[in-house]
Formats: structure tokens, C-alpha cells, sequence
């Protein structure tokens, strides 16, 4: 964010920095608002239509006489930070003890075998360990918001926003098709709701889906989903803390990494913690946790559509098919671990 020089007023720096960013900050939000009415009306994945929408629109993003630019830019950074950081507000510790440690144990080993799977995955397809940790994590905690988050701490290379794309557009189309296959599946193997909300919960990728999945199975079976896919969000602050370490710490022996080294423990993640800590303490009312997830979802919204903006098609389809093959493998992992997790607690 611009910095306030000492000779400037704070309303002649918000009258600066409000005409720097401004117009692309307000493109970013039309494209959301027309995200978010194509999925009201039509059905469609808000995510995945402000990510084809903001693509769309990638020739403001491209001009650097124009007036967007830096504020798309500062959208598909700051706004997306502070979106993730929202997201604690939905965290409860009272909730999640209610599931019990061998459920909890089980989706919190699905989310650290899938980013192993990923990693591995991607080095056996010579992908690169960026490649592994941005896949494995966003099919392991929770989707797009998961990949923007960890997109946001890893090391910059020239791959780096295609790769971003690329996994929110697959992780996004997987997580709708499991919306509707995967309740197919607790029906034809006869899952009672706490098995059917486990598995829906700890295997599908982004939380709208999940509700929609579970929902469409049983009230009992779409909150038991709910609550457990709140357990993997809750994963993204310890997960973004690891790797953050991990990088530094590969960074200072490696020369193959572009860009600064990301901080220890990133401003978002420690908005993320507070709020969590504050939501488990009772601390946030009710309607004030909803207004913040509201607002985390939109702000989530706004800056993928951003995101969108930053990245050209041709760059996108030149990812190549062992991409779409991991990301594949790493949805079939979690499902496969969780499930037999769920079977094995309730033979």
C-alpha cells in the first residue's frame, strides 16, 4: 500500500490513493457484482464466473497508460489479504470439539497428506514445488481462497499468476462437479448423515459448494459438512504459517527464487488468528460473524475477478495436461483418504 509521506495531509493521501487505484477498484467490483448476479440467477459458481469474467477483461490489466492497472493490482493483492484475514470470524473451537478427535484427526491428516501428495505429485511431473504446494493446498483446505492465500506467501516467478488461475478455475469446476456427484454417492452407499457430512465436508474444496452439497442431502448432513469444512479452513492459518518458514528458509540457500522473501508470519494470518481467537471466545456476536463472512466473501469475490484481469487465456491453456492430471489425483486422494478414514471409525 502507497505509504503517507510526511509532507502529505492524510486527505490529500487518500484523494492520491483513491486516483491511483480507484478505477481498477471499481472494475474489479462490477465484474464481482456481475459474477454474483450470473450465480443468483443462472446457478453458476460465483468464483468461477468472476474468474472468466475478470479474464475477460485482461486488456485493462495490460495497459500501462491506463487508468486500471494499479488498481487492479492493488485489488488482486490487498483486498485479497484482507479477505482471507475475514475468514477467522468463522472459526469456533466449541464447534469443532463438538465432531471428536478421531474425525478431526482424520480431515486434519487429509489436508497435510494431500499438500505431501501434491508435492510429491508435481515433482514426479517435473511441475515444480510452487506448482505442488499451490494445488495440493487449495484441493487440501479450502479452494480458491486457499490458493490465493498460499499464492500470496510463495516466491514470485514468471508461472506464478498462471498457476494462480489455472488452480482456482480447477479447483472451482472439480468442486461443483463433486456438489453434484458426491451426494449421489453417500445415497447409493447408504451413509448415514454424520458419515455423509464428514465426507462431503472434508473432501470438497470450497465451502459454498459444501453446503450446497450437504444441504441437498439432509439438514443433519449439511451441518455436519459445514462444520467440518470449517475444521480444513481453520487449517489455512497453521498450513501459511509453515510454509512461510519453510520458503524463507529455502530461499536463503537457493537462487532460483525471484522476488523478496514473504514475511514469517504474514499480516492476513495474523488478522486470521485474532478473529478466530476472538469468534472461539464469544467475543464476536453472532450477526457482527456473519456481517465478516459476508464481507470476506465479497472481498474474496472482488479480488479473484482482479486476479482474473492479471492473466491472459493463451496463458492459461499452456499449462498443460500433467497440471489437470495432479489436480485430478489430489481431489481423488482426499476423497479416497477421507472415506476410508469415515469407514474405518464406523466399522
Amino acid at each position: 500500500m502507497q505509504a503517507l509521506s510526511a509532507s502529505q495531509s492524510p486527505m490529500s493521501w487518500a484523494r492520491s490513493f483513491v486516483r491511483k487505484n480507484g478505477h481498477g477498484f471499481l472494475v474489479s467490483v462490477v465484474v464481482a457484482a456481475a459474477a454474483q448476479f450470473l450465480s443468483e440467477h443462472y446457478g453458476a459458481p460465483a468464483m468461477l464466473m468472476a474468474l472468466l469474467l475478470g479474464i475477460a477483461f485482461h486488456f485493462l490489466a495490460e495497459d500501462d497508460e491506463g487508468d486500471c492497472k494499479a488498481g487492479i493490482e492493488f485489488t488482486a493483492r490487498t483486498v485479497l489479504r484482507f479477505g482471507v484475514a475475514l475468514l477467522g470470524a468463522r472459526i469456533s473451537v466449541e464447534l469443532m470439539v463438538g465432531l471428536g478427535p478421531q474425525l478431526i484427526a482424520v480431515v486434519i491428516f487429509g489436508v497435510i497428506l494431500t499438500i505431501l501428495f501434491g508435492l510429491l505429485g508435481a515433482r514426479l511431473l517435473g511441475r515444480g514445488w510452487r506448482f505442488g504446494i499451490l494445488t495440493g493446498g487449495s484441493v487440501a483446505i479450502c479452494g480458491a481462497s486457499a490458493a490465493m492465500a498460499l499464492s500470496a506467501i510463495l516466491p514470485k516467478n514468471e508461472h506464478s499468476e498462471r498457476n494462480l488461475i489455472f488452480t482456482v478455475l480447477s479447483v472451482t469446476v472439480l468442486s461443483t462437479v463433486a456438489m453434484i456427484a458426491y451426494p449421489i454417492l453417500t445415497e447409493t452407499f447408504a451413509f448415514d448423515y454424520e458419515v455423509s457430512g464428514v465426507f462431503l465436508g472434508g473432501t470438497i474444496h470450497d465451502v459454498a459448494q459444501v453446503v450446497g452439497a450437504g444441504f441437498s442431502v439432509s439438514d443433519e448432513t449439511g451441518e455436519v459438512a459445514t462444520l467440518v469444512k470449517l475444521i480444513r479452513v481453520a487449517m489455512l492459518a497453521p498450513v501459511v504459517l509453515i510454509i512461510s518458514v519453510l520458503v524463507r528458509r529455502h530461499a536463503e540457500f537457493s537462487d532460483e527464487d525471484e522476488g523478496k522473501r514473504p514475511p514469517i508470519l504474514p499480516m492476513f494470518v495474523v488478522g486470521f488468528l485474532i478473529f478466530a481467537i476472538l469468534n472461539s471466545l464469544g467475543l464476536i456476536p453472532a450477526v457482527v460473524s456473519e456481517g465478516m463472512a459476508n464481507l470476506s466473501r465479497w472481498a474474496l469475490l472482488v479480488s479473484i475477478a482482479a486476479v482474473g484481469m492479471k492473466t491472459s487465456l493463451k496463458r492459461i491453456l499452456d499449462v498443460g495436461g500433467q497440471a489437470i492430471a495432479l489436480i485430478v489425483a489430489e481431489t481423488v486422494f482426499i476423497a479416497l483418504f477421507v472415506l476410508a478414514g469415515v469407514y474405518f471409525l464406523h466399522m
